[in-house]
């Protein structure tokens, strides 16, 4: 009886392992059928991102490098290789702004002003707002000789961004180079204000208040002029011109009277 009871047992245990592994096959095939579903909803998601290859991050970080090195020429090529290649990631940030302001001072200390200036200006097309895309296309200006376009580029990134201590200073050399002293100083004061300690500021002060004391008023000169010129033609009149007189000399008064005496 042991031994039916026990077959019966054996029984009992196989029937029940091969139910579970049934059920675990089955949990097995749900799993994988999930699986399968969600590879197929995220799939297209991850594609979105996936397809989109950011050289332009990595070509603006050797133009960084490049810079640093002072090899401008280098760093202009990769910021060009950044603008030709797929910006959508680096305008998710500042990134594209620094690409036009830092290829800007590139090409103005290469000597190409023209090329930093439309740089410049496609970059403000799209950043109106940036005080660096601003102060450095006052930068190319100042440096091809045009000093007030440079001063009204310079008051655009101060006006942006009030604390600015280079776009200050930079406006200040701006209107010594164009003559105009006395704004120069208050930049130059402006600038001292928000950083008491910088030298450029300190050394362009001086040279602002030194060209104030030297320089003449064009008012000044011009009445000096006209004050010179009236004197040697009243010079010339007194000294040089006879007047014309076709008057003849009036009589000696006896003479006249002798004169009608003997007519009578």
């Amino acid at each position: 009886m042991s031994c039916d009871r026990e077959g019966a047992i054996l029984v009992k245990i196989h029937v029940w392992t091969r139910e579970k592994l049934v059920m675990q096959f089955r949990y097995i095939l749900a799993t994988l059928a999930l699986l399968i579903l969600a590879s197929c909803t995220v799939a297209p998601v991850m594609a979105g991102t996936e397809n989109i290859t950011d050289n332009a991050t990595s070509y603006f970080n050797i133009a960084q490098i490049a810079i640093s090195t002072g090899d401008y020429a280098k760093a202009v090529q990769y910021f060009d290789m950044a603008l030709a290649d797929n910006t959508t990631m680096i305008s998710k940030s500042d990134t594209l702004m620094y690409v036009y302001k830092d290829k800007t001072a590139a090409l103005t200390d290469l000597g190409r002003y023209e090329e930093a200036l439309a740089t410049a200006n496609t970059g403000l097309a799209k950043y109106p707002n940036s005080s660096g895309l601003w102060n450095n296309k006052g930068y190319a200006l100042f440096k091809a000789g045009k000093y007030n376009e440079a001063v009204d580029a310079y008051n655009r990134a101060v006006t942006l961004e009030k604390d600015y201590v280079k776009g200050w200073i930079n406006k200040g050399m701006a209107l010594n180079a164009a003559g105009r002293y006395d704004e120069a100083i208050t930049a130059f004061n402006t600038a001292l204000t928000l950083d008491p300690e910088n030298s450029d500021a300190t050394t362009g002060l001086a040279a602002a208040q030194k060209g104030a004391a030297s320089a003449i008023p064009v008012t000044t000169i011009i009445l000096v002029v006209v004050v010179i010129v009236a004197a040697g033609i009243a010079v010339w009149y007194v000294k040089f011109r006879k007047p014309a007189t076709n008057e003849k000399e009036p009589m000696d008064k006896k003479a006249t009277k002798e004169k009608s005496k003997n007519k009578k």
